[in-house]
């Protein structure tokens, strides 16, 4: 480590003073440019680019001499620059000496903080090697099988071995058994969720069974209802296991993200022609923040021009239309009918683009907000309102695996603006081959 730290010192020292030699030498230009102006401009009276300039310097004489000339070749000046010279380079060099001495007088004050510096890697060395050197007797390897054995995988209880030896095992250890049981607990709390989700629509289809085999027969009315109630309840079912499954195959990674440049512009015109026409009852605006396209939505798909130097990204567009139309679903859900959803893309800061969402609806609480993308989680407000909790944490998952994320900007009884912000895919990334 000692070899090292005098490396590190001395790859310092010659940094600061290659520093200091060109600061110097740039002083001695610039120094001596200001000299030479203000000699010519107090000798000819002006200064004129086209004016010639040479040094010349006479061997028997040992002068240099400062020559200007005019455009027709007549001498304007010719003066003695030698002692100017002499001065200037003497007062480099002892002010770079004055540098070189102020360096080796803070030479012990930066050799401790060097080594201050690389004392975490020494330590770390230091119990490798202790490591590499400790003995694991029968007993130690004893005593770490009987801790496992006797601890209990649902409780909070941590292991302890009582032996230094095993301290740092012991701590790995307990650090992952504590992510074990958070991920127990996740899952636990995911089967119980589902396993309610899916007993309502199941009971609702055998009350519609049991009362159709009882009047239904003979009640046209009835049979009506129950048939109605019968198709909802079990398209609501389809859904909710369809989003179970998308999620248990992400989770297992079964799910491929074929990921190809995607223009968003188009992207997001088709959605919003889609939704307009599905959801008839909200005005939906779609507005791009694209510097060079202004959508008016009065133009036919065929005739619009988007710029080719519009927003892009490296995506699997139909899983992020997917996720766009999430959040389209949400905003009609929670918006009350003949209020405007407004979406939106364009540029972001840091190279990032973004696609956005807007509503007018029902709005979130800043706790709900914190826990929105959590599975089956649906605030006390959205009860009400069907859905299964699952379409928020389906986005979330697809906007990461664009390593991308959420901005959310949300009042209750004001509405929610949910923001996907995405990195940036331009043309030379594309040419270059860069992912």
């Amino acid at each position: 480590m000692t070899s090292i730290t005098r490396k590190l010192h001395f790859l310092m020292i010659r940094k600061r003073l290659g520093i200091c030699l060109l600061l110097d030498a740039l002083a001695l230009l610039g120094g001596s440019a200001s000299y030479l102006a203000g000699l010519e401009n107090a000798r000819i009276g002006k200064l004129a680019f086209e004016y010639s300039r040479s040094l010349s310097f006479g061997e028997a004489t040992g002068r240099l001499f400062y020559c200007v000339s005019d455009e027709a070749g007549r001498q304007l000046l010719m003066y003695d620059v030698m002692p100017f010279f002499k001065m200037a380079g003497t007062i480099c060099a002892g002010l770079f000496l004055f540098q070189l001495l102020m360096t080796l007088f803070r030479y012990g004050g930066e050799d401790k903080k060097v080594r201050r510096i690389l004392n975490p890697i020494n330590e770390i060395a230091l119990r490798a090697d202790e490591l590499s050197r400790m003995s694991f007797t029968e007993e130690k390897y004893q005593l770490l099988e009987d801790a496992i054995e006797h601890i209990d995988p649902d409780g909070a209880q941590t292991l302890s071995f009582g032996d230094a030896d095993l301290v740092g095992v012991e701590a790995a250890m307990n650090n992952l058994l504590l992510r074990m049981r958070d991920t127990y607990r996740q899952q636990a709390r995911f089967v119980n969720d589902a396993s309610h989700e899916l007993r309502t629509p199941i009971a609702v289809i055998q009350g519609y069974a049991n009362m159709l085999d009882r009047w239904g027969k003979e009640d046209e009315k009835i049979l009506d209802e129950s048939i109605t109630a019968i198709r909802n309840e079990s398209d609501h079912m389809n859904h909710l296991v369809e989003q179970l499954l998308f999620l248990a195959r992400g989770d297992s990674g079964k799910t491929v993200v074929n990921r190809v440049r995607t223009e968003l512009l188009p992207m997001m015109l088709e959605v919003y022609e889609e939704s307009f026409m599905i959801d008839e009852a909200h005005p939906y605006r779609f507005r791009p923040r694209v510097p060079g396209f202004d959508y008016t939505g009065d133009a036919e798909a065929g005739e619009i021009v988007f710029p080719h130097d519009g927003p892009c990204v490296l995506a699997d567009a139909q899983l992020l239309k997917q996720a766009v139309r999430i959040l389209i679903d949400n905003a009609a859900k929670y918006t009350k009918a003949g209020d405007e959803i407004l979406l939106s893309c364009g540029f972001a800061e840091n190279r990032e683009v973004y696609v956005e969402v807007q509503d007018t609806g029902i709005g979130m609480a800043e706790a709900d907000v914190q826990h929105m993308f959590e599975r089956f989680y649906r605030s006390d407000e959205a009860r009400s309102y069907q859905g299964t909790g699952l379409g928020l944490s389906i986005a979330k998952w697809i906007v990461d695996k664009h390593q991308g994320h959420f901005e959310i900007l949300s009042r209750t009884e004001l509405g929610t603006r949910i923001r996907i912000l995405l990195p940036s895919y331009t043309l030379d990334e594309q040419e270059s081959g860069k992912v």
